[in-house]
């Protein structure tokens, strides 16, 4: 379970202070933005439940995910969300383009943080703090895991909403993935303006298309 063992230790140095930790949701699907959160808790007041959001339920993440909020309105968390658009995506590429929404998340934070904990190996060059990568983040840190929580969260929310305007992809229950439902829709329906262009399947079924 992930535990604030990262953030007291960082919180232990001279220089510590606030810490965030920054996740992301969407660097895999063929279509949709690509979502970020930044999120620092109360370390006195841990969410229960609060675990990566790849082990929670949907239903458990919404009620987390309300729950977040809650303790944010109380003054017991902070919360920054960020996104990059299908276009950024096209034109920075994935990798870049979820360095940005995770720059945007810390920049959405109504306070900066002393340091921020990013999942994964890579982090932002351009925040307004020092940050740490955690490989495998979201299982280790409570507050990268309530980030990966609200990324998730904001995501799929989104994903549902394109799913009413364009129903023939599954995104209510696929959020964008390239599951054989996709796939079918992209071949009877062809391309949406939220589809990944340089993703390999929304490639070869614009080839497909237009030839």
């Amino acid at each position: 379970m992930p535990d604030f063992a990262l953030e007291l230790r960082l919180a232990a140095d001279p220089a510590g202070g606030l810490i965030c930790g920054v996740d992301e949701a969407g660097r895999g699907p063929l279509a949709g933005p690509v979502v970020a959160a930044a999120v620092i808790l109360d370390r006195r007041r841990k969410p229960q439940g609060l675990d990566d959001s790849k082990k929670l339920t949907a239903a458990q993440r919404e009620a987390l995910f309300v729950r977040l909020f809650d303790y944010a309105r109380d003054g017991h968390a902070h919360i920054g969300i960020g996104a990059a658009s299908v276009a950024e995506i096209g034109r920075l590429n994935i990798f870049h383009a979820t360095m940005l929404a995770m720059q945007r998340a810390v920049t959405a934070l109504r306070v900066i943080p002393a340091h921020a904990l990013i999942d994964g190996p890579h982090c932002p060059k351009q925040l307004c703090c020092p940050a740490t990568g955690v490989v495998d983040g979201d299982a280790l840190s409570l507050s990268i895991a309530a980030a990966s929580i609200v990324a998730k969260v904001v995501r799929d929310r989104a994903m549902a909403k394109l799913h009413l305007r364009y129903p023939a992809y599954g995104w209510d229950r696929n959020k964008g993935y390239g599951t054989a439902a996709h796939q079918a829709g992209l071949a009877a329906a062809g391309v949406t303006p939220h589809h990944r262009l340089g993703f390999a399947p929304v490639a070869q079924q614009m080839t497909l298309h237009l030839g």
